[in-house]
């Protein structure tokens, strides 16, 4: 801004200047014989002074533009230094993103990698559950660990064959009543598949009709194959390898579950399986604390037995002890007669008087145990070692 101002007033000193020079070429273009008059003169020395003006004016405003040039070269280092800090920092928080750009691009090709290897899992399972066969192992293994994971060793069984021939997925050992129960893990699950990919809704509810008769069928065939009078217990289970298919059956088919109910036969899905397994670990620990409360009962009885003999024994030995105590303190007596009676014989002076006893001396024998009392002791002793 002071730049263009300085321009400004040395071109208008410049162009007074110019002005004056054209005025005097004019004036004497009209009267080149005549003599400079006065006026001419001191137009003559204005113009001089204001060349002088002018002269001193461009100095200062050289001045001022060298003064201003080096202000405008320190503002542009001042700027090229804040542009090339910033241009770095830019820079850093650029590298930055990039690299933490390329961070994710790593977790999203993992991700993406971890979903084509899901991808082939889920086609792999509906292989799996499109063929019989392996849609029944598929079943009987989910079954398998949630019974492992649950219940003790001995409180199951896999393929067992019954009496009648039928050979059961899982068997639950389980005290009478209820008795073993039988889980059968083999599902249809084809009226399923097309009920899934059914175009139109009423395909959609033909398929859906179709599944409830297939599994009123497989209820059917549980309850006469798996329900054995006096071998299992008067229910059965059916496994439902999916959360889906549960779902499906008690939201729109309840007709069907009150069906399986009336034939004794549960449906269950791997979470109400568990819920099952713990009440069966539960109905387990119950039976065998009834078997060890009974075996806990008879030791109590036998250990009363031997406290009662106990409190006997301690009684006799109290009597052996009180008639030791007693003679312990007779032969005391005893003993304290015969030391006074050895300190009056060596006080004893000979003379002519013959020496007079002051005491029996029957006092100082050992007392004596009657004859009850030594027949009640020995036959104590008697009892005592036959026992």
């Amino acid at each position: 801004m002071q730049m263009t101002i300085v321009l400004a007033g040395f071109g208008v000193v410049l162009l007074a200047i110019i002005v004056l020079i054209v005025l005097v070429l004019k004036s004497r273009s009209a009267h080149p014989d005549a003599a400079p008059p006065d006026d001419m003169l001191s137009l003559k020395g204005q113009l001089e002074q204001i060349t002088l003006q002018a002269g001193t004016q461009a100095s200062a405003q050289a001045e001022q533009m060298a003064a201003l040039s080096k202000r405008l070269e320190e503002s542009l280092a001042t700027m090229n230094e804040r542009m090339g800090r910033q241009l770095h920092q830019h820079s850093e928080k650029t590298h930055e993103n990039l690299n933490k750009l390329a961070e994710r691009l790593a977790v999203i090709d993992a991700a993406n990698t971890q979903i084509e290897q899901l991808t082939g899992q889920v086609v792999q399972l509906h292989n799996i559950l499109a063929n019989k066969t392996d849609r029944g192992a598929f079943g009987e293994v989910q079954l398998e660990n949630l019974v492992r994971n649950v219940l003790p060793p001995d409180a199951y069984e896999f393929q067992v064959q019954l009496s009648n021939g039928k050979r059961a997925d899982c068997l639950l050992k389980l005290p009478n009543p209820p008795g073993d129960i039988v889980i059968d893990a083999k599902f249809p699950l084809e009226a399923w598949h097309r009920m899934q990919q059914a175009g139109s809704e009423a395909d959609r509810l033909a398929e859906r009709k179709q599944l409830g008769a297939d599994i009123l069928k497989h209820v059917k065939d549980i309850h006469e194959k798996y329900i054995i009078a006096g071998e299992t217990s008067d229910s059965a289970c059916l496994f439902l390898p999916s959360e889906a298919i549960y779902a499906e059956l008690h939201a729109h088919m309840r007709d069907i579950v009150d069906k399986s109910y009336a034939a004794r036969v549960w449906i269950v899905s791997p979470t109400t399986m568990m819920a099952t397994l713990n009440t069966v670990r539960a109905v387990l620990r119950d039976a065998r604390m009834r078997e060890q409360t009974a075996l806990i009962q008879k030791e109590i009885g036998l250990l009363t037995d031997d406290v009662m003999r106990l409190g006997t024994r301690v009684e006799k030995l109290d009597r052996h002890f009180s008639l030791a105590v007693k003679d312990v303190h007779d032969i005391k007596i005893s003993t304290s007669k015969i030391n006074s009676r050895g300190k009056r014989i060596q006080n004893y002076d000979v003379d002519d008087k013959p020496a007079e006893l002051t005491e029996d001396t029957d006092s100082i024998m050992p007392p004596q145990i009657s004859e009850d009392t030594l027949a009640d002791e020995l036959s104590g002793g008697e009892k005592a070692a036959d026992e």
